[in-house]
């Protein structure tokens, strides 16, 4: 039996779709299913809805992701559990691939998605680029996961310690157990989470909180608070309106200018630097590129930390080598963006001491 594991909080706007969705995916490979939805304290019709789809109800008061998919996952009576977030849509496509690759030995695996919805021009850019980058990195989002039942139970599930990033969390955990696979075809899911934080947030307040997941993303991941307003605000009114404002256009405007630097840095690798010496007008503007891309790149000095704690208990060879590849890839843009950083800021010290000295 198959087993659909739908946590949901005030989901009624999007369940429906949700659930209809399971439904056709799940008569499509033709096995025997049950749809669990989690119901964790909502106070809309969220329960009625499940029902009116022949599912069964579980009802918690959690109002954290990973206990309550945990407690889906334990309720659940198939030997292999699918967790689909509420507001995304599967496909029979991504379902059938899924199982195939579990009855070939894997331990779980997850799709990547595609967002709904109105959502900034980057967001969707980054989202195309990600169908592959995930299926490269082996890892992907919690909207749409899967694994067997003996490897759930082995993991301990989701790590209730987070209220955000919990999927990965327990990506890193089934691959510790053996191989966990990233299917190409992409689950839909909606946008609304970006669409929050533009409502939630303000055009000062964001960069405030990019930089705190950036520098402190522990300490985000397992303090509520930290994350209230964007994973459990209670309110869905204006789940489907995008902030129009000035302040919010200039901030997209400047994220996406930083996304297409980030995404085309890598052609100035393959420009030799004699075609652009600083004192020209090219030069200079690589030097600004080169500049902002090396001490962007710091960012990967944590996620080596992370791959290389992981590589140290990986059990499964295929995971341990794939798993070896990114970390060393992430050693080399960290190691990379450092010897920028040291060198970009030798060189301003020297040109301010010149300066300064007459």
């Amino acid at each position: 039996m198959i087993s659909f594991v739908v946590p949901a909080h005030n989901e009624q706007a999007c369940l429906d779709r949700t659930l209809q969705a399971i439904h056709e995916s799940a008569r499509a490979v033709g096995h025997p299913y049950e749809i669990i939805v989690v119901n964790d304290a909502s106070t809309d019709a969220t329960a009625e809805v499940a029902r009116e789809h022949n599912a069964t109800v579980l009802p918690v008061n959690h109002r954290q992701i990973a206990a309550t998919r945990n407690s889906g996952g334990r309720a659940a009576r198939g030997e292999r559990l699918f967790f689909v977030d509420a507001d995304t849509t599967i496909n029979p496509r991504a379902v059938a691939s899924a199982l195939r690759y579990l009855d070939k030995g894997a331990v779980g695996g997850g799709a990547p998605t595609l967002f709904e919805g109105i959502v900034p021009l980057y967001i969707r850019l980054v989202a195309f680029l990600s169908v592959i980058g995930a299926k490269l990195a082996g890892f992907t989002g919690g909207a749409f996961m899967y694994c067997t039942r003996a490897a759930f139970q082995a993991t301990g599930g989701f790590n209730e310690r987070l209220y955000w990033a919990e999927e990965g969390a327990f990506a890193l955990a089934l691959k510790r157990r053996g191989r966990f696979v990233v299917l190409w075809k992409p689950v839909l899911t909606s946008g609304r989470r970006f669409r929050t934080v533009f409502r939630t947030l303000s055009v000062l307040q964001l960069p405030v909180f990019v930089a705190r997941m950036v520098f402190s993303p522990f300490k985000m991941m397992t303090r509520r608070a930290s994350v209230e307003k964007i994973w459990y605000d209670s309110n869905r009114e204006g789940d489907e309106t995008m902030p129009d404002s000035l302040g919010v256009r200039v901030f997209n405007g400047i994220v996406l200018l930083i996304t297409i630097v980030l995404l085309t840095g890598p052609i100035w690798y393959f420009i030799p630097r004699s075609l652009t010496p600083l004192a020209s007008p090219l030069g200079k503007f690589r030097f600004v590129i080169g500049t902002f891309l090396c001490h962007a790149g710091l960012v990967f000095w944590p996620f080596v930390v992370v791959l290389c704690w992981n590589l140290l208990r990986r059990k499964h060879w295929i995971e341990w080598l794939k798993l070896a590849a990114l970390f060393a890839f992430c050693l080399w843009q960290a190691l990379e963006s450092t010897q920028g950083v040291i060198r970009i800021w030798t060189r301003l010290y020297h040109w301010l001491a010149y300066f300064y000295n007459g």
